[in-house]
């Protein structure tokens, strides 16, 4: 039986991947198909090339300094390029091609002029990383074989049919949508009861988590995984990359809670 693993959206949350694979690996529950959107796609191409120490070592490192270094600042399309980042990736972490990886991986963008989900299958992973993280807004949209692609978690943001479709006979999926509907509303003292407008940022993001949100019950519904993983994440910002340690950690917490169930779940399937 072949276990896939479908890795969401979910931007700096989206670290806590790397816990929730940890945490899988030392169980021995080891994924052969791995599919990803947005900070999922990221995560997922290193796990696929067994560099998963490399880049938690890297995270836990992060500081809001060395963030802000990567941001090539852009007024056109969006508010960073993402060359320097992309670069830096596919130095360190996504130098391969696709089919040169030991497992099985797609990464999921969506075409901006059809709104059509694009699953990218082939060519360099950096490529596919790129295009699957453009989040509208935040980072410029790719261009790649004549579409122009945004972030895939504007139309799959937990990819279980990706999985499927590579031939996944159980799915074990991680949704980091869990309570983050709201966050960026502040209440003020309770004397005033009225609310604290935010800024655009905060209703950017906002917005998209929204989104993500209500397309991910509907996706999930249609396509329901055989295990879903939720860290709860709420208090992490869009852009809070420099928090990995946190996100590592209640994705390994969170998983660790279930391998007793997954592993029942995989010996009744199997």
């Amino acid at each position: 039986m072949k276990i896939g693993i479908a890795l969401g959206a979910g931007s700096a949350r989206g670290w806590a991947h790397i816990g929730v694979l940890r945490a899988l690996d030392e169980a021995g529950i080891r994924p052969e198909i791995v599919c990803g959107t947005s900070s999922g796609a990221l995560v997922g191409a290193v796990y696929a090339d067994d560099g998963l120490d490399a880049l938690e070592e890297w995270v836990k490192g992060l500081s809001w300094r060395s963030v802000l270094s990567f941001f090539d600042i852009s007024f056109s399309g969006g508010f960073i390029k993402g060359a320097k980042l992309t670069r830096f990736l596919e130095e360190n972490f996504l130098e391969k091609k696709i089919d040169e990886l030991p497992r099985d991986y797609a990464a999921v963008a969506t075409d901006f002029q059809s709104g059509r989900e694009i699953w990218l299958r082939e060519g360099r992973v950096a490529e596919a990383v790129r295009a699957s993280i453009a989040l509208p807004g935040l980072f410029t949209p790719v261009e790649h074989e004549g579409r122009l692609l945004v972030d895939g978690g504007l139309v799959n943001p937990v990819p279980v049919s990706l999985c499927r479709a590579l031939g996944a006979d159980f799915v074990i999926a991680v949704d980091l949508s869990s309570a983050i509907v709201g966050r960026y509303v502040k209440k003020l003292d309770d004397e005033k009861r009225r609310k604290q407008m935010p800024n655009m940022i905060e209703v950017v993001a906002g917005s998209i988590n929204i989104m993500q949100v209500r397309a991910s019950r509907s996706r999930l519904a249609g396509e329901p995984a055989d295990v879903m993983i939720a860290p709860r994440l709420g208090h992490l910002g869009m852009l809070d990359y420099h928090r990995g340690s946190e996100a590592i950690a209640e994705g390994a917490e969170t998983t660790g809670d279930m391998i007793s169930q997954i592993r029942r779940l995989i010996a009744d399937q199997s």
